[in-house]
């Protein structure tokens, strides 16, 4: 079996595209981590890379050794921690993902009871959208993530428990000359301006497309839902977000919801956290789930009809 460090040496390579930058990422000198490079092809016998004046690209074997070596060095790491924190979280790793609209809230108080509770315990949180946390999940780079779940709960490989489901918002900044015309405000009046917001699911993208008649429903994407509420505390631009994540701006006045026509039009959310099916979580990750799950069940914040 090749030794990992060959493989943490190739990944870092991979990922640098260049020898001297790699080398310094892994603290190497270049032509001990030429000789690493050497050592894993001649190992594995074949070319990983091709060599050139600016750097380096993978082979196709390259690519196809790169992805394996992720995998095993996401596994090696999985089980140091799991290890470590057996029956004690005083060390170890914990690597999560969440969606933009549970990184506004959700999860952060989550991650605040965990790290005042077990404050050596490192913790690595990565916000994408689902599509992108989902594949990490899938090679082992986190052991779950909380996000948006609807588009995720036909996949066998994966354990989806649904959280807390609340109303969908579409909102704007107080001042907004929508919030001062007639009310409730139509999809006519709503499409003349332009409408922000993260990676859509397909069914909500599909609804709006119905309402609107137009198939690029937003005008700004965005999966950094703190750069949303900016854009739209700033300008006339509208966003849409489940009632959690605004219900503090709206209730300080920083932020108003419009009163649509239909209702329905915003959706809801449908939060879950998703691990992998058949694997046990570390004991980091399964206290974290367990905080998350006890914080949405005491904590759950009343939801408010728009307008």
């Amino acid at each position: 079996m090749n030794d990992l460090r060959q493989l943490r040496h190739f990944v870092a390579l991979a990922e640098h595209g260049h020898f001297a930058r790699a080398a310094e990422a892994v603290h190497l000198s270049q032509p001990a981590l030429s000789r690493s490079i050497q050592a894993l092809e001649s190992s594995l016998g074949c070319s990983l890379v091709d060599r050139h004046n600016r750097g380096i690209s993978l082979t196709a074997h390259g690519q196809l050794v790169l992805e394996h070596a992720r995998r095993l060095l996401a596994g090696s790491r999985a089980l140091s921690n799991a290890v470590s924190q057996l029956g004690n979280l005083g060390s170890g790793e914990l690597r999560l993902g969440a969606g933009p609209y549970p990184a506004a809230r959700l999860v952060p108080q989550a991650l605040g009871q965990f790290s005042q509770r077990y404050p050596q315990v490192r913790v690595q949180l990565l916000i994408e959208n689902w599509q992108q946390l989902h594949q990490r999940l899938l090679n082992d780079e986190i052991e779950l993530f909380v996000a948006d779940s609807r588009e995720l709960q036909d996949d066998s490989r994966l354990l989806v428990e649904p959280l807390e489901a609340y109303p969908g918002t579409l909102f704007c900044r107080p001042q907004h000359p929508l919030q001062q015309g007639p009310q409730p405000v139509d999809v006519a009046q709503l499409l003349s301006y332009p409408l922000a917001g993260v990676q859509l699911p397909e069914a909500v993208r599909n609804a709006l497309r119905q309402l609107s008649q137009r198939d690029n429903v937003l005008s700004i994407e965005c999966d950094n839902f703190m750069v949303l509420k900016q854009l739209v505390a700033g300008s006339n631009v509208l966003s849409m977000a489940p009632w959690d994540v605004v219900a503090e701006d709206v209730e300080l006045g920083r932020l108003a919801l419009l009163n649509v026509s239909p209702k329905h039009i915003a959706q809801h959310s449908a939060y879950g956290i998703v691990s992998r099916a058949g694997h046990s979580l570390s004991p980091g990750a399964a206290e974290l789930k367990r905080i998350i799950v006890e914080q949405e069940r005491n904590s759950r914040i009343a939801p408010r009809s728009q307008g």
